[in-house]
C-alpha cells in the first residue's frame, strides 16, 4: 500500500471539527497526516491524487445492512454486498442476524467472522440476535455472543412481542455494555397490512399498516430505556408521533437512540398509486431538487403497485416526511442508515400483497441523502458526514468515524455536485430491488479506502 496523498480535497472530519481545503497522507494502514500542506520530506515518494475539489471524509458506517449469509446467497453474499457497500463510500457495515441459521450462537458468529475474513472488501461488524432462532421465545446466549464478538443485540425482521423477555434481555445486555437494536413493530397492530394506512391505502384497495403499530414499540423501548437505564437503539423509524416520543425522551435525558433511511425522507406512500400520480401530487414540491438542481434529468417512471417500494415499515405520509426530516434536523434521529434488504427479482415480480417486504440501498444511500437532504438546505455536509461516521461509531463504541491521525485509514471520497442516474442492473449486489432505480440522483462516491486499500474506484470500477 505504501504512501498516498490525497491532495486539493474538501476534508470534513465531523468527529474533529474539520472543514477545509487540504491534504491527507495515508501510510499503509493508518492516516498520517491532516493539513492545509503536507510537508515535502513527509510526504516523499507518495503517489499523489489530486482530487480537485472532491470531499474526504471518515468512511462512512451503516449500522443496518442484511448480507444473506448463511442460508440466502441467492439474495446476497458477503462479497456481493460489501462490494456494493464500497461503491456506496461505506467501509463499515453492521449486518444483521436474521439469516438462516439466525446468528444466535457463537458458533454463527465464527462462522461469518470467518467468511468475512476471506470474502469482505470493507469491515463487517456483526450483531446477535435477542431471541433463539428470532422466534421471541427464549433469550439467545447474550453473554457467548458478546464474548464471540458481536457489537449490538437485535431481533431486526422481527420484534419480540414479549414485553418481559424483552425486558429481561435489556437487563442482561446492560451487563455487557451492548447496544440494544430494536425492529419496532407490534405485530398485533400491523395485522396483514402492507402499506401504511391511510388515504392511499383506502384508494388503492391496499390493507392498511397503521403507524401505530410502531409507536407502540419506540414508547416501550423508552419505557424500557428509562427505567433500566440502559442504551436502546430504535431502528428505521418512519412515523411523526414515534420522532415526537422520541425528542421528548431524549429531552428527559433518556438513553434512546434512533435511525432513519433516505426512502423514508425521500418517498411517501403516495409512490404506491405510481409515478403519475406522485409527481403531480401535494407532495411533489419537494422533488424540485430533481428538475431544478438535476438540470436536464427527468423524473423516473413506474407504475402503480410497484413491488419496489414494499419495505417494512411501509412509506408513511407526507406528514411523516416532514417530521422526519425535522428530526434529523434538530437531533432526534442520531443516524442515517439503509436497511440495505436484497429480494431475489422473483421474489418480487409478484403481486404486491404476496412481496416481500425490503428494499437494497447501500449504493444510493448517500447519493439519495444528499440529493434529498444537503442540496435542499435542510442539513449541512458536515451534519449529514456525522450521521454517517461520527454518530454510528459513538454508539457502537468502536475506533471508527474520524480522520484523527493514527487512525485507521478508512476514507470515502466524493463529489457532492455530480448529477448523475442510478441504475439498478449496474450495482454491486446481486439484487436490484431499489425504489431509486433511474432516479436522478445529486452527489456520487468517486473512491474508498479500508485501511489503506483501495477498494472502489469509480474512474477504474474495481475492487
Amino acid at each position: 500500500m505504501g504512501l498516498v496523498l490525497l491532495q486539493n480535497a474538501r476534508i470534513v472530519d465531523p468527529a474533529n471539527g474539520l472543514d477545509m481545503m487540504g491534504e491527507l497522507l495515508i501510510a499503509e494502514d493508518k492516516i498520517a497526516a491532516v493539513g492545509e500542506k503536507i510537508p515535502a520530506e513527509k510526504a516523499a515518494g507518495a503517489e499523489a491524487i489530486n482530487l480537485k475539489g472532491k470531499v474526504v471524509c471518515p468512511g462512512l458506517i451503516d449500522m443496518h445492512v442484511h448480507l444473506r449469509e448463511p442460508g440466502q446467497s441467492a439474495k446476497e453474499t458477503i462479497k456481493t454486498g460489501t462490494a456494493a457497500a464500497a461503491r456506496g463510500g461505506f467501509t463499515t457495515v453492521v449486518c444483521m442476524p436474521n439469516t438462516n441459521p439466525a446468528i444466535d450462537n457463537p458458533s454463527t458468529v465464527a462462522f461469518v467472522m470467518e467468511r468475512c475474513r476471506k470474502e469482505a472488501l470493507v469491515n463487517v461488524l456483526i450483531t446477535g440476535a435477542i431471541s433463539k432462532g428470532l422466534e421471541g421465545e427464549a433469550m439467545a446466549p447474550i453473554g457467548g455472543l458478546k464474548s464471540a464478538g458481536v457489537v449490538a443485540i437485535t431481533d431486526d425482521g422481527r420484534c419480540i412481542q414479549n414485553n418481559d423477555l424483552m425486558r429481561r434481555a435489556v437487563e442482561y445486555a446492560q451487563l455487557f455494555d451492548l447496544l440494544v437494536m430494536d425492529h419496532c413493530q407490534d405485530t398485533s397492530a400491523t395485522s396483514d397490512g402492507v402499506m401504511h394506512a391511510g388515504y392511499w391505502s383506502t384508494r388503492l384497495g391496499l390493507q392498511g399498516w397503521p403507524s401505530l403499530g410502531e409507536e407502540l414499540m419506540v414508547a416501550r423501548n423508552i419505557l424500557l430505556a428509562k427505567g433500566i437505564g440502559a442504551r436502546m437503539y430504535c431502528q428505521h423509524i418512519s412515523s411523526a408521533e414515534s420522532v415526537s416520543m422520541i425528542r421528548k425522551a431524549k429531552s428527559d435525558g433518556v438513553k434512546i437512540y434512533a435511525e432513519t433511511c433516505p426512502h423514508y425522507v425521500t418517498l411517501t406512500d403516495m409512490a404506491l398509486a405510481g409515478s403519475d400520480e406522485f409527481w403531480k401530487g401535494d407532495g411533489a414540491g419537494y422533488f424540485d431538487v430533481f428538475t431544478g438542481s438535476c438540470k436536464g434529468m427527468k423524473p423516473p417512471r413506474w407504475s402503480r403497485y410497484h413491488t419496489n417500494f414494499k419495505m417494512n415499515p411501509p412509506l408513511g405520509s407526507d406528514e411523516d416526511r416532514a417530521a422526519l426530516i425535522e428530526g434529523l434536523r434538530d437531533g432526534t434521529l442520531d443516524v442515517i442508515s439503509s436497511d440495505h434488504a436484497p429480494h431475489c427479482g422473483h421474489e418480487k415480480e409478484v403481486e404486491y400483497d404476496v412481496a416481500p417486504f425490503g428494499i437494497i440501498g447501500l449504493e444510493t444511500e448517500l447519493g439519495m441523502a444528499l440529493t434529498s437532504l444537503y442540496h435542499r438546505k435542510v442539513l449541512s455536509l458536515s451534519e449529514i458526514i456525522r450521521k454517517f461516521t461520527a454518530a454510528p461509531a459513538e454508539l457502537l463504541r468502536i475506533d471508527k468515524g474520524t480522520l484523527s491521525v493514527g487512525a485507521a485509514a478508512d476514507i470515502t471520497v466524493f463529489d457532492p455536485e455530480e448529477e448523475w442516474v442510478y441504475d439498478a442492473a449496474q450495482g454491486a449486489s446481486k439484487s436490484q430491488n431499489s425504489p431509486f432505480d433511474g432516479w436522478p440522483v445529486k452527489g456520487r462516491v468517486h473512491g474508498t479506502w479500508v485501511a489503506g486499500r483501495q477498494v472502489y474506484s469509480l474512474e477504474k470500477q474495481d475492487f
